[in-house]
């Protein structure tokens, strides 16, 4: 019998823990063909998320949890739950019922066809979030398919269901600074996308803030793509030759007119703009140079407090 391997990132989601735990039990009973391991992760919760999760292993010997000992993000909690799960299938999804758990027996029916290595999901519709975020969503997948080799579709998820190979190839990769989206592509295998339409929260709030939605963001693009740093080569190069034309031209003047001494105002105005570009392009350098900085530091991506799980698994 195939085990399934449940990956729930947690952060303040006391709200939402019996709701999805109850939908995930009558799932199970659903599908009676596979058994059901449940790895919810504490991201560093400050409510009684952690309470929660001790409550439900006392009960139910398929719940797992793993506490960290602060908040280290979603992208963490997604790599220790991975790391850690031993089904032979794995999927991960959110605690707020946005990854409707209804779809897993379509998910797990495609992927035993043997066509596909991993079976993911997307949004078709994104009711109920404000206008500004589904417009700022919608430009992010954009830039992503224009500048990286990644194709993130809009709307896709981080709610899939992989079989043991594409897991251990996303395990493969090492990296601190993760972005799981662009890795489901960077990995390759034989993907197939299931739709739904947006399902709002069950209960509680969402922990993204716009400001870390946007950092997240720009993450994404540093890690799948060097077009940033392109982009402000062509600039350089750019306001190189248009100032030669204007030493060129500021010459000529002088010979003929006597008066290229003229024009200080715009002067200045051209010398902000060119400082302002400078100051934007050394950012977007900074950027990389601080990806590499976190890199060669080679500390752990998560730090484990408690669990439940009698292994030792602190050496990450």
């Amino acid at each position: 019998m195939d085990k399934i391997s449940l990956i729930i990132p947690c952060y303040n989601e006391e709200e939402t823990i019996p709701i999805l735990y109850n939908e995930l039990n009558r799932i199970s009973h659903l599908m009676k063909y596979v058994t059901f391991e449940l790895f919810f992760i504490d991201d560093g919760s400050t409510d009684n998320t952690l309470l929660y999760f001790k409550e439900l292993s006392a009960k139910d010997s398929r719940v797992k949890y793993i506490s960290f000992s602060r908040n280290f993000g979603k992208e963490s909690a997604m790599y220790a739950g991975l790391s850690h799960a031993n089904g032979d299938y794995v999927a991960i999804l959110d605690a707020d019922m946005q990854d409707p758990p209804d779809l897993l027996p379509k998910l797990y029916s495609t992927i035993k066809e043997g066509k596909y290595n991993s079976v993911a999901t997307r949004r078709t519709t994104r009711e109920g979030e404000p206008r500004f975020r589904t417009i700022c969503a919608k430009i992010f997948y954009k830039i992503m398919r224009k500048i990286s080799k990644t194709n993130i579709v809009d709307g896709s998820r981080d709610f899939r269901l992989m079989d043991r190979k594409f897991v251990n190839s996303i395990l493969s990769l090492k990296e601190f600074n993760r972005f799981t989206k662009g890795m489901y592509n960077w990995v390759g295998f034989k993907t197939t996308c299931i739709e739904y339409e947006n399902v709002k929260r069950c209960a509680g709030k969402t922990k993204w803030s716009f400001l870390g939605l946007l950092t997240y963001s720009l993450e994404g693009i540093i890690s799948y793509s060097t077009v940033p740093l392109i982009i402000t080569s062509l600039i350089g190069l750019f306001f190189f030759v248009l100032s030669l034309f204007f030493i060129i031209f500021i010459i000529i003047r002088q010979l003929i007119y006597h008066n290229s001494a003229n024009g200080w105002s715009s002067s200045i105005c051209i010398i902000l703009l060119i400082g302002g570009i400078q100051l934007f392009s050394i950012g977007i350098i900074g950027q990389y140079l601080s990806q590499i900085y976190l890199e060669i530091k080679g500390r752990p991506h998560y730090i484990i407090d408690e669990t439940n799980i009698n292994e030792n698994y602190f050496d990450l």
